[in-house]
């Protein structure tokens, strides 16, 4: 058997102190302590956090955000990133879909589909062992890496598998998933679950721990950005229409960058437009056809605003196969509308060449944004809202998994009850693009309760108390 080719993903460190004036003095004082009494308790040990993709979803995002602080602290902690075929990312993107509840070709995995997830895992764990120490601790990171957990936690390591995935009413698709994936995560230490919704049956419960995600306002992504800066970035990528000159942004790291590379993109608005926006993948879930068909029907008939649907340059995402194909229908359906309705609907492939630049502009598309739409049909957290929320956007989203719990409706944005409802969906945008006194409203609340509740040091708390708890 040979062994698998893992990546080691460097993401420098960063200070915590960054958040000494956001927090306040008495929240500053225990985030501090807490930071300093996790690197005294894994002085040395290392924390080996395993994923399968280093750029363009949720978990990789909130990887690059929060490792950089435990590093800053004084924590060794460290991002692999485990290798697989064309097949085993077509198992796992199945495995995905089906712990939404939602059918792919098949709701069973077949006995050549165990095989290949298998033996996956066997050339992955040897690789991994070849680095991994016994008494280090490793956070495995949804069901691409649920095969590594006995190999490791066999030879001596202290194991915690997280889910970023879920579905808050379970049907026989979702169990299907777990009877699974369940076999293979004898030996974890403990289970991270997004929310208590998500927990499956078989865990023992001392085992379960609730981390909800949470973002970084420091990142390129999430910094502020002034109304020229977002300008000149967005006309620098080809996103809007503007003004010319060098588009530059901050580096997490403190460097400035520059945006070189442009989006690919069928149609360009203008500099004044007014902007539905929804950042994600090309993922069924997220639906980008349904958004599509609710402005086509019930927002652009009634605005002049355009839609802006971004994502990912469809090449990039290695663990996401099905990405072409969503992208392709959403072109296809872009492409038989009428001239003038077509013009109004932007399909924007951003570049990923580098990350950071690809922070830029969809921090500069989301500041931009008259309202940000989230119509996912399932979602395991969203943390495009949070962003948007952060930025004090408006914004409109199904009431589905995680997204519930960042949205409070009517309050700070507004929640849509069943996301197949296009009519509701586009009423709702549509009330805020005539309301902007409302809309502002929402953005303002919106961040404050970011500030309240899903910002990192909430979560490198919560997970650094996790760890000393398991070691």
């Amino acid at each position: 058997m040979t062994k698998a080719v893992i990546q080691a993903v460097d993401v420098g460190s960063a200070p915590i102190d960054r958040y000494r004036d956001l927090l306040g003095a008495e929240a500053w004082n225990a985030f501090e302590l807490g930071m300093r009494d996790f690197a005294d308790r894994m002085r040395g040990r290392t924390l080996w956090n395993v994923n399968s993709t280093p750029r363009g979803g949720g978990v990789a995002e909130l990887l690059a955000a929060l490792i950089p602080y435990d590093r800053g602290a004084g924590v060794d902690e460290r991002w692999l990133v485990i290798e697989g075929s064309p097949e085993f990312f077509a198992i796992t993107k199945k495995i995905h879909t089906l712990l939404h509840g939602v059918a792919p070709d098949g709701s069973e995995i077949t006995p050549v589909e165990r095989g290949e997830y298998e033996q996956a895992m066997a050339r992955n764990s040897a690789a991994l062992l070849d680095q991994v120490r016994p008494g280090d601790v490793v956070l495995l990171h949804d069901p691409q890496t649920a095969g590594l957990v006995s190999p490791l936690s066999s030879r001596g390591i202290t194991v915690i598998w997280r889910s970023h995935v879920g579905v808050d009413r379970p049907n026989a698709m979702v169990r299907n998933a777990w009877k699974f994936l369940t076999p293979y995560m004898n030996g974890a230490s403990a289970f991270v679950f997004s929310r208590r919704a998500y927990v499956w049956d078989d865990p023992d419960g001392s085992r379960i721990h609730i981390i909800a995600p949470c973002i970084d306002p420091f990142t390129t992504k999430n910094r502020d950005l002034d109304v020229s800066e977002t300008a000149r970035i967005l006309a620098a990528a080809g996103v809007l229409r503007g003004i010319d000159g060098e588009a530059t942004f901050l580096r997490h790291d403190g460097r400035r960058g520059r945006v070189t590379h442009t989006a690919a993109i069928g149609s360009t608005p203008p500099s004044d437009a007014r902007l539905v926006v929804q950042v994600s993948r090309w993922d069924r879930l997220k639906d980008p056809i349904g958004v599509t068909e609710a402005f086509v029907r019930h927002i652009a008939p009634r605005t002049d605003a355009w839609l802006v649907l971004a994502g990912p340059a469809v090449d990039s995402v290695d663990d996401d196969p099905e990405q072409p194909e969503i992208l392709a229908q959403l072109q296809a359906i872009r492409d038989r509308l009428p001239r003038g309705m077509r013009e109004r609907i932007v399909v924007a492939e951003l570049p990923m060449q580098d990350i950071e630049e690809n922070a830029a502009i969809v921090n500069a598309l989301q500041r931009r944004a008259d309202v940000v739409v989230q119509k996912s049909l399932a979602e395991g957290f969203g943390l495009t809202v949070a962003e948007a929320m952060w930025k004090g956007r408006p914004v409109v989203a199904s009431r589905v998994g995680g997204i519930e719990d960042q949205i409070e409706d009517g309050e700070s944005g507004v929640l849509i009850d069943d996301p197949t409802d296009l009519d509701a969906f586009g009423s709702a945008v549509v009330d805020l693009l005539h309301d902007p006194q409302r809309a502002a409203a929402f953005g303002r609340e919106a961040r404050l309760r970011v500030i309240r509740e899903f910002l990192a040091p909430r979560h490198l708390m919560q997970q650094a108390q996790l760890v000393i708890s398991v070691i």
